[in-house]
Parts: C-alpha cells; structure tokens; sequence
C-alpha cells in the first residue's frame, strides 16, 4: 500500500504527463473526474486538483488541508509554487515556475520565514544586497533586503516593494542551499 506522500507523488507525476488517476490507501483517494484529477482526503474532501485539459497546467491546492505542507513539498520538487491569494473555494493555485539553481524551495508559514531572517540577519546585512533568502514578486525572484513584524503582519521588503503577509500565511520562498551563518 502507498504511503500519503507516495501517493501524492504519484498523482503530481501522472497529473503532469496528463494520464487519469485512479488510487488509493486508507486516508486518501485519487480519481478522475470531469477532465481533473482531484485527491480527496477521506476526512477533508478535496486537497488537491488539476484540469488535465487546461492550456497552463496548475494545481489548486485546499489552504486549510493538513496536507498542505506535504502537498507543497511535493509540487516544489516539480517546480510549482504557491501564486496568489486564496479563492473563494479556499484554494491556492500552484504554478510552474523556473527555479535559480541552488536554491532550495520552501513553502511554509511566514513565520518559518521571519525565523530564518532573524537567525541570518546580522549575516545578510554586512552584504549589499543579500541573496541568500529570495522571494517572489511580480513574476521575479527578488532577494529579501530587510524583514519587519508588526501587529501580526509580516512585512517583506525587497528591492523596490514590500509585501505584507499574515504571521499564518503560506508563501514560497528560496533558500541558497550553501547558507551558513556567521560565527
């Protein structure tokens, strides 16, 4: 039997090569319907979908799942990220985008960002512009110049615009993979 996250590997890859799904273990279910692919969690419903037919291939991904940080781990090694706010449904959309070699994907709560930031600040400040922690913006991959909270709100400013997230908010972001903190 298929592991949860053997099993979502499977759907990404036969999603991605447009081949209908058909799968199952004991908490989850993968099948065709209407021209999509869907994941059904046993207790939350969908998960996960995609149109096989659509002319841009993209995942919409269940915002409140407890498979999201799973899910967005799988479709980070196929290089979708999470793009824009949620629907109204309660789905992210998951989007191809091409990666800068070495970095490594992070999907998580911003939080898990504001963390890392704190415990290289003092080693990005002493560059002129740090890239060791980069964002996306505008269709770019933009390196983080400085990191405010506030009032629960996460402030991220990159070169020429600042972003502002919820403590809870799920965003993607690249991580150099040879990062080292100063000593």
């Amino acid at each position: 039997m298929l592991t949860d996250k053997e099993l979502i590997i499977e759907f990404v890859k036969d999603s991605l090569n447009k081949r209908q799904v058909l799968l199952s273990n004991s908490a989850l279910i993968a099948e065709f319907v209407c021209d999509s692919n869907q994941l059904i969690a046993k207790n939350e419903g969908i998960i996960l979908k995609i149109h096989l037919n659509a002319i841009t291939r993209e995942f919409s991904v269940k915002a409140n799942s407890s498979y999201l940080p799973l899910m967005n781990e799988i479709l980070a090694n196929y290089s979708f990220i999470l793009s824009g706010q949620i629907d109204q449904l309660g789905f992210y959309s998951s989007q191809y985008y091409k990666m800068p070699k070495g970095y490594q994907v992070m999907c998580s709560q911003s939080v898990l960002l504001w963390q890392m930031w704190w415990k290289y600040k003092k080693y990005a400040r002493g560059r002129v512009i740090p890239l060791d922690l980069l964002i996306r913006n505008r269709n770019s991959w933009y390196p983080i110049r400085d990191l405010i909270i506030s009032q629960g709100f996460i402030y991220i400013k990159t070169l020429g615009d600042e972003l502002s997230v919820t403590q809870e908010d799920w965003i993607t972001w690249l991580r150099k993979i040879d990062l080292k903190p100063s000593t």
